[in-house]
């Protein structure tokens, strides 16, 4: 039996996964780096910090594996929008600006304007926004010609990792229509943007299909990855494509619903569905367009989920330990839903679907002296999912009729977070037991550039879910009169949220 290798650089961590042909885990691995804010609503990262991780993340995989049978190809998924910006001999120019990253909300109106909000949309699919790389290019062409004078070559990050592995620049239509230079219906580099923006074709990869063999691993990288040198390294795609792979999710009855640092609603279709309002995001999927392979997707999302707990237990709580999340999690379980009338909006770094403000802030809406840890938590959980409601809202009002959500990514974890899912969504829900399903995808995608699976029905077959947990429809009703505080908290206090981000200090 063969195995292959799944390689997922995220926004806080590689993951490495092993997995055999019948998609059962042989060892993973992971290693850790930060985002770097060197200024304000900067977000960067070390491209070289991504190298090191996947090195330990690989041999850590390998090493739990212990023996194992034959590795057939090695996969890639990753964070979408960043930009790697290499100079004409292959050199890094500067840090990564990954997706957080807000600095180019001037560049964001001004593409806008010139290309127009419906005709960019009907291009790429999806409203350009801060954090994308056609808008972080921009600011680097305005902001720093400096560097723009140089520039030979302008990835996306798993491309990054994946040039590293094979010494061969390529991409593909999943992770190019994130980079909002993409004509999603011919998957290929919309030349009326590059052009309108003043992008040399030239700086961009060649594009080719996801499973597509891009280069073999290269004798100096297979050294240090513990590797044999000549393995098959197959281009990848975007970690949201290879959820939905990993997830088993590859048509439109079914919605992925993944709550990481961020959180997706991801929502496969056989055919180009777009929201010419600009609330939803419609990329290409891992695979090619076929009657029975859902070559497109669409997503909305929210930029602080995970984070916003993050951010409350490290910030706020203080809580330190391996138990932390549990503790938490413990104390918003005595706390009914609704947590005692206090309502959170979790635009902690702005949000995207369906409200696309870079401005947006978070809040706290009705703390009273009864408010303790227990509240502060439910609230944070409920108000991250009623975000992703917002998005799933979108969703169905545009066509969408799914049956059943799938939860994945660490959230998913969480028996209550769960609950609180099933009772806002009023869907039944069924927890992804993989929980690195990125990695399963980029691991599948190896294995059908071989030859070795069909990736439609190795998705079906790999996946693995736990029990549903079903709606509580009073909670549900509950939850709905919620909604309608949740987004009046936000308009009544919009203009407040940009007068406060240019407050000094």
């Amino acid at each position: 039996m063969s195995s292959f290798l799944g390689l997922d650089l995220g926004t806080s961590s590689v993951k490495a996964l092993l997995v055999d042909s019948g998609g059962k885990t042989l060892g993973s691995g992971s290693a850790e780096y930060p985002i770097h804010q060197p200024q304000p609503n900067h977000a960067e990262q070390d491209p070289e910090a991504w190298w090191r991780a996947a090195l330990s993340a690989v041999r850590q995989a390998l090493s739990n594996a212990g023996k194992f049978d034959n590795l057939a190809a090695v996969g890639i998924s990753g964070q979408m929008h960043g930009t790697v910006l290499l100079d004409r001999q292959n050199r890094l120019l500067a840090p990564a600006v990954i997706w957080p990253d807000q600095r180019s909300a001037r560049q964001v109106a001004e593409i806008i304007r010139s290309i127009g909000a419906e005709r960019l949309i009907g291009i790429a699919g999806s409203p350009v926004a801060t954090g994308f790389q056609a808008a972080t290019l921009r600011w680097f062409q305005q902001e720093r010609p400096d560097l723009w004078k140089q520039v030979g070559k302008a990835l996306l990050p798993k491309d990054y990792l994946r040039w590293r592995l094979t010494g061969a620049q390529a991409s593909d239509p999943s992770d190019g229509s994130g980079a909002l230079l993409l004509d999603v219906h011919r998957r290929q580099w919309a030349q009326e943007i590059l052009a309108a923006l003043g992008i040399p074709i030239e700086f961009l990869p060649a594009l080719q299909p996801s499973d597509a063999i891009a280069g073999e691993l290269r004798p100096e990288a297979a050294s240090a990855l513990g590797l044999p040198a000549g393995l098959p390294v197959i281009t990848g795609a975007a970690d949201t494509a290879c959820s939905l792979l990993g997830a088993g999710v590859t048509s439109p009855d079914t919605l992925l619903v993944n709550i990481s640092t961020g959180g997706q609603l991801i929502l496969p279709g056989f055919t180009v569905a777009i929201d010419i309002a600009g609330r939803l995001h419609t990329f290409c999927s891992a695979m090619q367009p076929a009657p029975d392979r859902a070559g497109w997707y669409v997503m909305g999302a929210t930029l602080s989920a995970g984070q916003s707990l993050r951010w409350l237990r490290d910030n706020v709580l203080g809580f330190t330990g391996e138990d932390a999340y549990s503790r938490m999690t413990t104390l918003a379980e005595k706390v009914p839903p609704g947590a005692r009338g206090l309502i959170f909006l979790p635009y902690l770094v702005g949000e995207r679907t369906p409200l696309m403000d870079p401005q947006a802030r978070g809040l706290f809406l009705g703390l009273t002296l009864r408010h303790g840890q227990g509240e502060l938590v439910r609230a944070v959980l409920e108000g991250v999912t009623l975000s992703l409601f917002e998005a799933y809202s979108v969703m169905v009002e545009t066509g969408g009729t799914p049956k059943a959500l799938i939860l994945a990514g660490g959230g998913a974890r969480s028996r209550l977070w769960q609950h609180i899912v099933a009772d806002v969504f009023g869907l039944p829900v069924r927890r992804l037991k993989v929980s690195e399903q990125s990695a399963a995808g980029a691991a599948l995608l190896a294995g059908a550039g071989v030859g070795l699976l069909e990736p439609v029905a190795a998705s079906r077959a790999w996946a693995r879910y736990d029990l549903p947990v079903e709606s509580d429809p009073n909670n549900h009703a509950r939850y709905q009169e919620l909604l309608a505080l949740f987004r009046s908290a936000y308009q009544a206090h919009r203009q407040d949220f940009g007068r406060l981000k240019a407050f000094p200090g």
